[in-house]
């Protein structure tokens, strides 16, 4: 286990390596899941800074992940834009995959949206429907703030009761409408990964109350609410899980789906800056 020193010195090196590159800090974090890197095009003013180039930064091994921060404005919004992410299943400890959602926090972000592709697994849901998450299962088997406690930034025992901001999602569910997105929410289960699901294992999950299931953000959640950040989760259903439809899995239909919906996702992730 890394001691709360330990962790402080990595933050702070991180911070300063940023700091000396970037104009000004940002306010709203945004981590964009498998086949959404394109929303990081909208951004303005921005400077771009590779993942393997700041310290203690982990590197996304992905397909589907840019693998980079990129920083400046989106809708008069100082943003911190994540083009990948990394996994649990990549061989990264909790604390390493959120590493970044941290530094935001040293950097002053005070708010996060995270989005992903997610199986479904409740039938109401297809393939390109966006998803607000509202609450989550962590099945991952461990927890981001296992070990020494960041006391600068949180407490011991943090509050989930909303870990994705009430006032924030009927934001989204309203401008959703005004998108003629069908307004939806869910509950995002997280498994390690990586292989996907078994058809026992999603039907375990639907009786426990999935809606959607994926293999990423309730660790970056979990962190984020640590650290006091409101949080917003979107969904991007890029498939449905095993057993729901008569079909077996692969990544290409996820990066297929993400695709086919970009410019949907990128228009409401657009909006949400604005008013969020």
């Amino acid at each position: 286990m890394i001691s709360e020193k330990a962790q402080n010195v990595k933050l702070a090196e991180a911070r300063r390596y940023i700091m000396e590159r970037v104009p000004s800090l940002p306010e709203l974090g945004i981590i964009l899941g498998s086949g959404l890197g394109s929303f990081a095009d909208l951004v303005e003013e921005k400077i771009v800074i590779s993942y393997k180039d700041i310290p203690h930064f982990p590197i996304s091994t992905v397909e589907g992940h840019a693998g980079q921060l990129v920083f400046g404005k989106v809708s008069g919004r100082k943003v911190m834009v994540m083009q990948g992410r990394f996994h649990y299943y990549e061989g990264y400890s909790m604390q390493e995959v959120t590493f970044p959602i941290r530094v935001m926090q040293v950097l002053g972000a005070t708010g996060l949206i995270v989005t992903n592709a997610a199986g479904g697994i409740n039938s109401g849901f297809h393939p390109g429907d966006l998803i607000l998450i509202k609450d989550h299962l962590n099945l991952m088997g461990d927890n981001p703030l296992r070990g020494a406690n960041l006391l600068s930034l949180g407490p011991r025992f943090p509050d989930l009761s909303e870990g994705y901001d009430l006032e924030w999602r009927q934001k989204a569910l309203t401008i959703a409408r005004e998108l003629g997105i069908n307004p939806q929410e869910g509950v995002y289960a997280a498994m390690s990964g990586p292989n996907y699901e078994t058809p026992a294992e999603i039907r375990y999950l639907r009786t426990i109350g999935a809606d959607m299931v994926g293999m990423s953000t309730v660790p970056e959640v979990i962190v984020a609410n640590h650290g006091g950040m409101q949080v917003l989760g979107i969904s991007c259903v890029t498939n449905m899980a095993a057993g729901i439809l008569a079909q077996k899995l692969n990544h290409t239909e996820v990066m297929e789906t993400a695709g086919r919906i970009e410019t949907q996702f990128v228009q409401f992730v657009q909006a949400l800056v604005r008013v969020l």
